[in-house]
């Protein structure tokens, strides 16, 4: 019996140091076996993978799995639809993503919704289902360019006076639409010298950007400016003024950057960009998304920022952190 009563005393004291023990280690947080996929428009774009680095350090910094996923051209509407519908069957706490096109997204997104919660980031969609949504103010963004554009042309002919043209990458994307829109209501406000005598679409391809370009310097002798509303336009339309030399005659504003477009930045091939802050809305994006989860008030909308780039503030440390943000 003693050797008994020993034996349970040992026990009990083992039993009791374990207790202790794991009552002074700290506990697994809340977001430790959360998972929050990401969407993006287009892995393998520069821009994107700004957005999916700041989603990653968020991942890293709150304790998050975030699933990186997206079609593998911003033109592959069903492809983001498709993944949506496997992201949302996994059971996530929540789903960040940027629609692809605004009204084809609409009715996904409103179905995801019956099941997870929905953040939005960079482009809008038809529905009203995002509990937050984070994107640049592309109507602003859009006057930001005309402004830029109206500034360069200027400096080239001593007036806000020409032929001037917009090339949007894709029709029906709400950030390209809204950033045509802002920019032709600035023009028409604030500068009634400049003519838009041509309005385009492209299909998400860098090189109908070059393509089409090089058909309107063609067509167009007296053209001297052109907005190009976003990153794979403002490749190509670039590649086209740097052919066929004509930083000094054609004045253009992109949207977005990456190294080919900051080159053509640096050489004169592209006047200036409207530079957002992707990092931002990916890293913004999981945090928003994990609050959400949690049960957490959000912001419905927030405006990420944009600024205009030149080559004369280029290497201010606040653009600076904009054209080179840390992917890896």
């Amino acid at each position: 019996m003693r050797m008994k009563s020993i034996l349970s005393r040992r026990a009990f004291t083992a039993l009791a140091g374990a207790a202790a023990i794991a009552t002074a280690m700290p506990l697994p947080s809340f977001a430790a076996d959360v998972t929050i996929p990401i969407i993006v428009k287009d892995t393998t774009s520069f821009y994107w993978q700004i957005v999916l680095a700041g989603a990653r350090k968020a991942g890293k910094d709150l304790g998050v799995n975030v699933p990186e996923l997206g079609a593998q051209a911003e033109s592959d509407i069903n492809g983001q639809i498709s993944i949506l519908e496997n992201a949302v069957a996994g059971k996530p706490a929540a789903v960040v993503i940027s629609p692809t096109e605004f009204k084809a997204l609409g009715k996904p997104i409103d179905e995801a919704a019956k099941s997870v919660p929905i953040i939005g980031i960079d482009s809008a969609a038809d529905s009203k289902a995002f509990k937050s949504f984070l994107t640049t103010d592309n109507v602003q963004g859009g006057r930001i360019a005309a402004d830029g554009l109206a500034a360069a042309i200027k400096e080239m002919t001593g007036k806000e006076e020409g032929e001037v043209v917009i090339l949007t990458n894709l029709p029906g994307v709400g950030s390209l639409e809204q950033r045509r829109e802002g920019f032709l209501d600035q023009v028409k406000t604030k500068y009634p010298g400049l003519k838009v005598i041509v309005d385009k679409y492209g299909d998400g391809q860098a090189t109908t950007g070059l393509n089409m370009m090089t058909d309107l310097i063609t067509a167009n002798p007296n053209l001297v400016g052109v907005f190009a509303s976003n990153l794979i336009m403002a490749q190509g339309v670039g590649q086209a003024i740097a052919e066929n030399k004509l930083g000094d005659k054609i004045k253009v504003v992109g949207f977005d950057s990456d190294d080919k477009t900051v080159g053509f930045l640096k050489e004169g091939s592209l006047a200036a960009l409207v530079v957002q802050d992707p990092y931002r809305m990916g890293y913004d994006g999981v945090k928003t998304a994990l609050a959400v989860s949690k049960g957490e008030k959000v912001e419905e909308n927030v405006d990420t920022g944009a600024n205009l780039v030149t080559k004369a503030n280029m290497s201010d440390p606040k653009i600076d952190a904009l054209l080179n943000p840390k992917v890896k």
